[in-house]
């Protein structure tokens, strides 16, 4: 006779059997024995303090290895929980798994412990949402919910659980085959497209590409650097397309990213979208007369907001290697073009702002010297995470990548909170694939304060870790502590206390005590200085380094507002 085996086995053998390696989540009922069943097949659980934060890891470990990472949580409010997460990873088109343990089905209907219509909450944040019919039928569930999230756009897929179905006996014997899921197949462009985008970038007096996440999800670097290369055309990273072609490559035009997008007469989209990041595409933010070659994997993509003149539904490194191929030999655009000279003399300009900014070490900081003196001291290849208003847009342009999927951020649903989860999930990957790979988790104030309880989950990991709370005392910005001790004692509390404001000089880096480790407070630079030289020698947890800078501090005057709003 078939040997017995539960729900949990089953779910726990079909997720290994996908090639599924990763679990975040938090334990309860009903999922508790499902997390044990997950680590005897092989997988790494990894328990977390915040359901949020579980899910921004099991997302980010999805980006950086293309295969989708697990959230687990618990039924109601655990699922409730990760439904920002859930909504980050589709935004943000990268591959998560949500399994939730839910209501056992004959308590549903009579007010069953935390029942909660699980399957219908999610599929707004999903490709994929359905609960198995049977125990029997799990497996085949599992390779649709890893289907749907890597084929095609990358996404969600949830899948529900009720704790009577975990705990179902089954013989062996019936259980549905296991079939894994093939990788994706690659996407090839239409010919005729790709023969009608290299006319248009050889008639282009300011051509330039913008490299998107997209790009670096895709692992298209090698084909987007021949691309460049060999048309020597100008090139944008999207905030997490940095890296694909290095932020140090002469081709890079970010510190004359303005003019780039307003002046620019062809625009080569690789992988990135036209919506707010990029402002639409719409004047005054660009020429009202530019074309528009947008290459993107998702056809429902191409020509959102406004027409591109060409549209290429295909694989990015696919594509960038035919435009390739098709414009060798045959078109560079000129070193000496106008083009080129006009973002370079705006480039230098924007530079000499920035550095005297940089070099202004003078107690309070400012974020400009702050991260000019991190640059100097970081690994060049390690991955930054960064998240917070000020902290993350500011260091975006001072902190470089040199390689694709090195920099994890609040991405396009522009999300507090990520910084830790992501980190988190870095830390994990290099352990893996990289020993002694960095990590560079970069927070402004309130976003640490989303999840920084996370810090107990890297010590109980040993994450090495290097955290930068950039400290203004305030969401945006704060106050000295004589001037916000003024306004508290003007009035009530509630009523006087301006709601950007965080209690003044708060001493993040104690919770290295979690532990009985060193965390460091930091007014100056040779502060700074010695508290990163410190953090990078660590390997056995985090570390926190908590800089304080000017309240008041903002960032270099923009001649558009950073949320361009759309003109109809």
């Amino acid at each position: 006779m078939a040997e017995e085996v539960d729900g949990n086995t089953i779910l726990a053998e079909a997720l290994k059997a996908q090639g599924i390696e990763y679990v975040f989540g938090i334990v309860g009922i009903p999922v508790i024995d499902l997390s044990i069943a997950m680590q005897q097949a092989g997988l790494h659980y990894v328990g977390m303090r915040n359901e949020q934060a579980a899910c921004y890891a099991a997302q980010a470990i999805g980006y950086l290895t293309q295969k989708p990472g697990v959230c687990l949580v618990v039924s109601g409010p655990g699922l409730l929980h990760v439904m920002g997460g859930m909504a980050n990873a589709q935004s943000n088109c990268w591959p998560l798994i949500v399994i939730g343990g839910s209501c056992p089905q004959d308590h549903e209907g009579i007010g069953g412990f935390q029942e909660c219509p699980q399957v219908e909450l999610s599929r707004p944040y999903c490709k994929y949402s359905a609960r198995p019919p049977s125990a029997a039928l799990i497996p085949l569930h599992v390779e649709k919910a890893v289907r749907y999230a890597t084929y095609g756009r990358p996404g969600v897929a949830y899948l529900d659980f009720p704790g009577n179905m975990l705990m179902q006996r089954i013989n062996s014997d019936v259980v549905s085959p296991t079939y894994p899921c093939p990788e994706p197949p690659i996407a090839y462009p239409d010919p005729n497209s790709i023969q009608k985008a290299a006319q248009l970038l050889r008639q282009a007096e300011r051509p330039l590409i913008i490299v998107g996440k997209g790009a670096a999800y895709g692992k298209a670097e090698a084909a987007v650097n021949e691309l460049v290369n060999v048309t020597n055309i100008p090139f944008l990273p999207t905030p997490m397309g940095k890296g694909v072609v290095s932020d140090t490559d002469s081709h890079c035009v970010s510190p004359a990213r303005t003019a780039a997008l307003q002046y620019a007469d062809t625009i080569l989209l690789l992988g990135a979208r036209l919506n707010w990041m990029l402002h639409f595409g719409r004047p005054p933010r660009y020429d009202p007369k530019v074309k528009f070659i947008h290459v993107d994997i998702c056809v429902e993509e191409l020509h959102n907001s406004v027409p591109a003149e060409v549209a290429i539904h295909g694989d990015i490194g696919a594509t960038a290697k035919l435009l390739t191929e098709t414009l060798k030999g045959r078109y560079t655009h000129p070193s000496s073009s106008p083009w080129w000279k006009q973002l370079k003399e705006k480039a230098a300009k924007n530079k000499e702002v920035v550095t005297a900014m940089s070099l202004d070490t003078k107690v309070p900081l400012n974020y400009y010297t702050v991260f000019h003196h991190l640059q100097n001291l970081i690994p060049k290849d390690c991955i930054i995470v960064s998240e917070g208003a000020n902290t993350m847009d500011i260091g975006r342009t001072m902190l470089l990548n040199i390689l694709p999927r090195h920099r994890l951020d609040a991405g396009t649903f522009g999300t507090m909170g990520v910084g830790l989860g992501f980190a988190v999930a870095a830390a994990l990957w290099c352990q893996k694939n990289a020993p002694n790979k960095r990590v560079l988790c970069v927070e402004g104030d309130s976003a640490f304060g989303f999840s920084g309880m996370e810090i107990e989950t890297m010590f109980r990991y040993k994450l090495p870790i290097t955290i930068v709370i950039v400290n203004n005392n305030g969401i945006y910005g704060g106050f000295e502590k004589e001037l916000f001790n003024e306004i508290q004692s003007s009035g009530e509390v509630t009523k006087v206390t301006p709601p950007s404001s965080l209690t003044v000089n708060t001493h993040y880096e104690r919770m290295m005590a979690l532990s009985d480790k060193e965390g460091f407070f930091c007014t100056s630079i040779p502060q700074l200085e010695e508290a990163v030289r410190k953090s990078l020698m660590v390997k056995d947890g985090p570390r926190i380094i908590n800089v304080m800078i000017n309240p008041s501090a903002d960032r270099k005057t923009q001649t558009f507002n950073w949320l361009t709003e759309s003109k109809l």
